[in-house]
């Protein structure tokens, strides 16, 4: 019989368990939005990457290690710690709720419930990301093995190389509604990747605003392309890298919930 008590060898265990997705399907799209975007909206003390670059992904987990399958998306600015390059994680709408709560209350990932699609047809592949009866971002990739911009390789290795960490910030409101009883944490956090098909993709997306999802505040200033893949794809531990200011972070703190006027 189940118990709402584990038994503490079981729960060693599952912790030495690598958190796997195994033929991981996602699309990931890169392009540059202008530098006043990225600087508005990166909070202490992470600082702006060497360039304005934005990168979003729709994903499909078809098996994991550690729930049933899901879908996701994501998208991330370049950002730098103290010299460290990474990648800030400003939204990753998900659509399994304990996939959601593990990222969440572990890593500090802004996950939030949604309605998420990934479909490919030969060498055609359309991801579509919406909430609350609100799409708020739209991609078509052809798989034609090159990107939209000429130099986008070019740029994407330079400034990625084989992965960047995720930059996190995990925190902790007060339940009287003043401040956190956990203050916020920079986190960082990375993953490994065994990549079995890679294909670059001409691209077009649409953002559309959201005022629960604001992708749209990522202006396209140029885009660069687009790279499908299936992976298997290991989920690395994570490590706190610094606190963080408390009354300068607040306004940075609502990435997990939706925004009611």
């Amino acid at each position: 019989m189940s118990s709402f008590v584990k038994d503490v060898n079981e729960i060693a265990k599952r912790i030495n368990t690598p958190t796997t997705f195994y033929n991981a399907e996602t699309l990931t799209v890169y392009w540059e939005t202008s530098p006043e975007v990225i600087r508005r909206i990166l909070p202490a003390p992470l600082t702006p990457g060497p360039r304005p670059l934005v990168h979003a992904f729709v994903a499909d987990y078809p098996r994991t290690s550690f729930c049933e399958p899901y879908r996701e998306a994501a998208v991330f600015v370049l950002a730098s710690y103290r010299g460290q390059p990474g990648t800030y994680c400003l939204s990753m709408p998900i659509s399994d709720d304990i996939a959601m709560g593990l990222g969440r209350e572990i890593y500090g990932f802004p996950k939030k419930m949604a309605d998420i699609s990934l479909q490919k047809e030969d060498q055609h592949v359309a991801g579509r990301v919406s909430r609350r009866g609100a799409e708020f971002f739209r991609v078509e990739a052809a798989l034609s093995g090159t990107m939209n911009a000429e130099d986008a390789e070019s740029i994407i290795s330079a400034h990625y190389g084989t992965g960047l960490p995720v930059f996190n910030m995990k925190y902790s409101k007060s339940p009287d509604g003043r401040g956190f009883d956990l203050g916020p944490l920079l986190i960082r956090q990375t993953a490994s990747m065994d990549i079995s098909v890679r294909r670059a993709a001409e691209v077009e997306i649409q953002l559309n605003d959201s005022p629960h999802d604001p992708w749209a505040e990522l202006e396209v200033v140029r885009m660069l392309g687009g790279i499908y893949t299936i992976s298997n794809t290991v989920l690395e531990r994570g490590e706190v890298l610094a606190e963080a200011d408390p009354v300068q972070f607040l306004p940075f703190s609502n990435l997990r919930w939706d925004w009611w006027i």
